[in-house]
């Protein structure tokens, strides 16, 4: 397996909350959940420690044995007690992050998704496919259009307003029926996450795979720069970095969401892509 990836911070952040690993068969992706500044979320660490904690502890979980639900509910496990007394981990705002995990088993291809990675295929056979938790966007479709039909100017007191109400109802939703699951202080939530296997011999064997957070994916969903299979062409030819940089044209030039109505004028971006050869071994 051959890997490359690229994970950047919006330009009007102070810290990245994506993050992105390669641990031998194992890569993943997380996209830490944004909190508008002054809400309380019961943790004196933050979204960026979460996110760079959890991906630290997913990587020395690495066990074979274990399925990929169990590596990830471990490496909660392991970020749970990292927080310490100090943190409230039972508030509704204690820090999460979505997540995707690919590990490569030699005739077949793991993978996990939990909230809105994606995860976009092609094969042998010239055909694609896109992979994601379809729960989440079901779970805010209705915070989705309210912040459309409230749209305000990024940075206004009003915007600042609006993403404290659209966040404190999403919060609301989080880790249990009929809302969406996430990773973050419950380990439980593990094993709700999207899982299956993907080929890697025969005829419709998978060549290329990539994850990508939202904010990397944006460049297919919201921005139509691309289709899937151009994007994993474009990460093949001109690597992750230059997807990413597209997308931040693309912000650039609907600077003030007029065109594509959104919560943020930027978001973090990571992408990884993933290449599979007929002769390899895990």
């Amino acid at each position: 397996m051959q890997v490359c990836y690229a994970s950047e911070a919006a330009p009007d952040a102070t810290a990245n909350q994506d993050h992105a690993i390669h641990a031998g068969p194992l890569v993943a992706v997380f996209d830490g959940a944004s909190v508008p500044p002054g809400m309380d979320t019961g943790c004196i660490h933050g979204t960026s420690w979460y996110v760079t904690r959890l991906a630290e502890n997913l990587a020395t979980v690495t066990t074979p044995d274990l399925s990929l639900p169990e590596i990830l509910a471990e490496a909660i496990r392991a970020v749970r007690e990292d927080h310490g007394e100090q943190c409230d981990l039972d508030h509704p705002g204690t820090p999460t992050a979505a997540v995707g995990i690919i590990r490569d088993q030699g005739e077949h291809l793991d993978y996990l998704i939990l909230c809105d990675i994606a995860l976009v295929v092609d094969r042998d056979d010239n055909s694609s496919q896109f992979l994601t938790d379809e729960r989440f966007g079901a779970a805010v479709a209705d915070l989705r259009d309210y912040a459309r039909a409230h749209q305000t100017t990024f940075g206004s007191d009003d915007h600042a307003a609006l993403l404290r109400h659209i966040t404190s109802m999403r919060l609301q939703r989080i880790n249990r029926p009929g809302g969406y699951w996430v990773a973050g202080a419950q380990p439980g939530a593990a094993h709700h996450a999207i899982t299956g296997k993907l080929p890697l011999s025969g005829v419709d064997r998978v060549r290329r795979a990539a994850l990508l957070t939202d904010g990397a994916a944006d460049a297919v969903t919201r921005y139509q720069l691309h289709t899937w299979p151009t994007l994993l062409d474009t990460l093949t030819t001109h690597g992750p970095a230059e997807l990413i940089r597209q997308v931040r044209a693309a912000e650039l030039s609907d600077d003030t969401g007029d065109g594509q109505a959104r919560y943020k004028r930027h978001d973090d971006a990571t992408a990884v892509l993933c290449q599979f050869h007929p002769q390899e071994q895990p």
